[in-house]
C-alpha cells in the first residue's frame, strides 16, 4: 500500500463493494472516483458505474485484516470475518485459545500492530 488513503477513499472503496451492479454511484463514490481512478484502485465502466481493480480489492482487504487485528487487540470477543481470521491465523497474528475458543493476538501480531502505528504516526502531517 504505497498510496495514503482517506477515511473517504476507504469508505468509497467499500461502497463500491456493495453497490448493485448498474446503480448510480453515491456522492461519496463521485467525490473520491477520480484519485482512485488515478491509483488505479477502481475501474470505470461504460456504463457509468465503478469495479473496484485487483489492487483495489488487495488494499481493501488488508485494511479489513489491520482493523482486524485491532479489533481483537482491543476486544478479543469480537468476530472476524472468515477470510481476514483465516489470513491472520496463516500469517501468525492470531490464534485461537483453547480454554476460550475466541481468537487472540500473538506476539507477532502485537509487533505488527506496534509497527504499523509507528509508520502511521511518523507520516501524519500535521
Amino acid at each position: 500500500m504505497n498510496q495514503n488513503l482517506s477515511i473517504d477513499e476507504y469508505d468509497a472503496l467499500e461502497q463500491i463493494t456493495k453497490l448493485p451492479r448498474g446503480a448510480r454511484p453515491n456522492a461519496c463514490i463521485s467525490r473520491n472516483s477520480k484519485r482512485l481512478v488515478g491509483i488505479k484502485l477502481i475501474a470505470h465502466k461504460r456504463d457509468g458505474s465503478f469495479e473496484l481493480t485487483d489492487n483495489g480489492k488487495q488494499v481493501l482487504f488488508i485494511k479489513q485484516c489491520i482493523d482486524g487485528l485491532r479489533a481483537i487487540a482491543a476486544n478479543p470477543d469480537f468476530i472476524l470475518s472468515g477470510p481476514v481470521a483465516t489470513f491472520l491465523g496463516k500469517k501468525a497474528h492470531i490464534e485461537v485459545d483453547a480454554t476460550s475458543g475466541k481468537n487472540v493476538i500473538t506476539a507477532r501480531g502485537l509487533e505488527c500492530l506496534a509497527d504499523i502505528e509507528a509508520t502511521n504516526a511518523s507520516s501524519k502531517k500535521y
